[in-house]
């Protein structure tokens, strides 16, 4: 097919043009001219939000450059990250994509008003979070094993509270269902706070939250954390053992944070960004930040961060064609 094959060469002559010439204007020192806007797909004053206000405050006090972070919320992430997907793929547009809208939501969500494999470039990795498996204070469960046990002989009985269908939470709790080869119901509400007020009262019995939601309550002797979903256990939480050391090995549950950038965007812009983030997770404030809430940071080229979220990706979409979940 000629005409297909001109326009592929065509294509990739115009790409090849499009990263020689902002390859070159970034060199000279011409990128970036404007502002930087950095959008955050939730409202202000969340995890997200915050830390992504801590990398642009670090990378500004570093470089001088301007970002403007600008809070896009709505449809789980979707709404911002569409944003990102669609804006001029110039350098002046980046965005903090999550597990749940560059990972979970392409294989949840039937209509997904973008692609994130095509339409976004990841710029890198920032932090990984991950859930707390936590019961209220009096529950009769100890440890995980106590948990399973428990579900084991009444399937289907164990009532388990979701922040919203096809987060990270929700998932995590799937994963362990599937491995442990147990059957839980899963109760969803309209955010974290009243799916664990509702776990407090007795209404329901577990719940993978994520640690700031649920430190308090825990510190507090409201609730008791079974098992984190890291490779390794919290800073915050040194007592509470993981999923993969209470007996099922290799399991990994978390919520990790990434920026991206529109597709076609030059990419010595995107691995100059890198650099700067990079930087910007060597500083004492960010990192305090950071480990307040749980989260651990990260650090990789673009590649690495492109592979990492590919093989997510692939994981999550497996785990909800086998469970059989659907979204809206």
């Amino acid at each position: 097919m000629p005409t297909l094959g001109r326009s592929l060469t065509l294509g990739a002559v115009a790409a090849g043009l499009m990263l020689a010439g902002g390859a070159s204007l970034a060199q000279n020192g011409a990128w970036p001219s404007q502002p930087v806007r950095f959008i955050v797909p939730y409202t202000p004053g969340g995890g997200t939000d915050t830390v992504t206000r801590h990398v642009a405050e670090t990378i500004t006090a570093g470089t001088k450059w301007v970002m403007l972070v600008d809070n896009k919320p709505g449809a789980n992430g979707n709404i911002g990250m569409d944003a990102v997907a669609k804006a001029k793929p110039d350098g002046y547009t980046i965005g903090m994509g999550q597990t749940s809208n560059l990972a979970i939501n392409p294989a949840l969500t039937p209509r997904m008003p973008f692609d994130a494999a095509r339409e976004l470039v990841p710029v890198a990795l920032v932090a990984e979070l991950p859930t707390v498996m936590v019961v209220r204070a009096d529950a009769p469960w100890k440890t995980l094993a106590d948990a399973i046990k428990a579900a084991k002989s009444k399937p289907g009985e164990m009532k388990q509270a979701l922040a919203g269908t096809g987060t990270v939470g929700h998932l995590a709790g799937e994963l362990l269902n599937r491995r442990a080869g147990i059957q839980v119901l899963n109760i969803p509400y309209k955010g974290a706070s009243p799916a664990i007020t509702d776990l407090i009262g007795g209404q329901t019995d577990t719940m993978f939250a994520t640690p700031q939601a649920v430190i308090g309550m825990i510190k507090g002797g409201k609730l008791r954390a079974l098992a984190v979903t890291s490779r390794k256990r919290l800073a915050i939480l040194p007592d509470v053992p993981t999923v993969a050391e209470s007996g099922y090995p290799d399991f990994v549950a978390m919520d990790w944070k990434a920026v991206v950038a529109p597709a076609g965007t030059p990419a010595d812009v995107i691995q100059r960004l890198n650099g700067e983030v990079a930087r910007a997770l060597t500083q004492p404030t960010l990192l305090a930040t950071l480990e307040a809430e749980g989260s651990v940071p990260m650090r990789a080229t673009p590649s690495e961060a492109a592979s990492f979220i590919r093989a997510e990706q692939g994981k999550w979409a497996s785990l909800i064609r086998d469970a059989g979940i659907k979204g809206e």
